[in-house]
């Protein structure tokens, strides 16, 4: 009995005026994840680094929870191609064979490398704290407190000593791996725009910038994501701390939330980033209405026309203009900077969305155009993977796992 074989993208690809036969929505909202996630740890890491290597002393516990939550991150930027993937189980080869001849494959050798890093530094961080838990926890009795006391010396790696020039050498360590960890990171992102400008093919995503227009848009994106998670988190801990000692006014007035001094120090930094993020987003543009090549005009009927919304109204507009007036505006508050990030966060997203879904929009014979229709609600498994809770799925991970590795290795001070 003859099975029907289900295209890849029919279910979500619609099309109008002269579309090839076989020309769909083949890359879906987990490649739009991909660069988005990958994105998020290179800016996390970036955000740490202000401190370690630049010296910025009022953002010392914001780069110590920035770079714990980019080692959360780093995991969860795989799913996205893992759901994609229709054999997924081949992904991992990556790692086994890694080589330069394939944009792709040289994926895993900078994945790897910039893990190691990451690990690396936290290790040199958290050393004294893990040194000072095997002390505090030998003698105790219970089993879950024996786990623990053996997890901890396991991390120790032997290293015991906490002599002021054993420590002195692990922020040497940190600082040195910070430095050498800027570059890595950006490179891991950058080379998702590598992806795209090196699409010969495709009119929209040949262009030389799109690697560090990809670079910057991370950045920001990271760094208003960590600056998101770390309001959130100090403010949550002041509401339940305050509620729990109301009892001792004293107890709960010396209670803090985040710190307007520290979120206004690091606004600043995210500032800079999107004004330069921005700034290519646009130069690339003016650019290629300029030179005005052969296929300018399906371009322009895609931006100006059918993507006008998504382009300058949602992504501009809302996701850049909008935060950016709210934090310039004298007088911050918490809450202005809370929707100022969130605003962020979303601009970055519909800039990922628009170079992967809008730059399918059109047809390789310049006559016609495709429309992407999101799944919703899922009826098999591909429409969960390709749908809005795979996104979700993948979104929601790096939560999950930052809960876990903050249990082992705390990053928020209690204040």
């Amino acid at each position: 009995m003859a099975t029907e074989m289900v295209v890849h993208g029919l279910e979500w690809t619609s099309k109008e005026l002269f579309v090839y036969p076989n020309e769909f929505i083949y890359w879906t909202i987990q490649i739009v994840m991909y660069p988005y996630m990958t994105g998020l740890v290179a800016g996390a890491f970036v955000l740490s680094s202000l401190y370690h290597v630049f010296g910025q002393k009022d953002l010392k516990d914001l780069a110590r929870f920035s770079l714990v939550f980019s080692l959360a991150l780093l995991p969860a930027a795989l799913l996205p191609l893992m759901f994609h993937l229709q054999q997924p189980w081949r992904g991992p080869q990556i790692f086994f064979t890694p080589h330069f001849t394939s944009a792709i494959a040289a994926f895993g050798i900078v994945f790897s490398t910039y893990g190691m890093i990451v690990v690396s530094e936290i290790w040199f961080v958290y050393r004294r704290f893990i040194v000072e838990q095997v002390a505090v926890l030998t003698g105790q009795p219970g089993v879950s407190v024996a786990l623990k006391r053996s997890l901890y010396r396991l991390l120790s790696l032997g290293a015991h000593d906490l002599s002021a020039e054993a420590l002195a050498k692990d922020k040497k360590a940190v600082k040195l791996l910070a430095a050498v960890g800027i570059p890595v990171a950006c490179f891991l992102h950058g080379y998702a725009g590598f992806i795209f400008g090196s699409v010969k093919a495709n009119a929209l995503w040949m262009s030389p910038l799109m690697p560090v227009i990809f670079i910057m848009s991370a950045v920001v994106s990271g760094i208003a994501l960590c600056m998101l998670t770390y309001i959130v988190i100090m403010e949550w801990q002041k509401f339940w701390r305050r509620r729990r000692y109301a009892d001792g006014v004293a107890e709960a007035a010396a209670i803090a939330g985040a710190e307007l001094e520290v979120v206004n120090k690091a606004a600043r930094y995210l500032l800079g980033f999107l004004v330069a993020a921005i700034s290519l987003e646009l130069l690339d543009l003016v650019f290629r209405g300029y030179t005005a090549m052969k296929s300018w005009d399906i371009l322009r009927s895609v931006m100006y026309g059918k993507d006008f919304l998504n382009i300058f109204v949602l992504q501009y507009g809302l996701g850049n203009l909008v935060p950016f007036v709210l934090m310039l505006l004298p007088k911050r508050t918490i809450g202005r900077t809370v929707v100022a990030l969130m605003l962020v966060l979303y601009g970055v997203f519909m800039m990922r969305w628009n170079v992967v879904i809008g730059g399918q929009a059109f047809s390789l014979s310049f006559a016609g155009y495709m429309h992407y229709h999101l799944p919703i609600v899922p009826h098999d498994i591909e429409t969960y993977k390709e749908g809005l809770f795979g996104a979700l799925t993948v979104a929601g991970m790096p939560f999950l796992f930052f809960w876990v590795i903050n249990r082992i290795l705390p990053s928020i001070r209690y204040r």
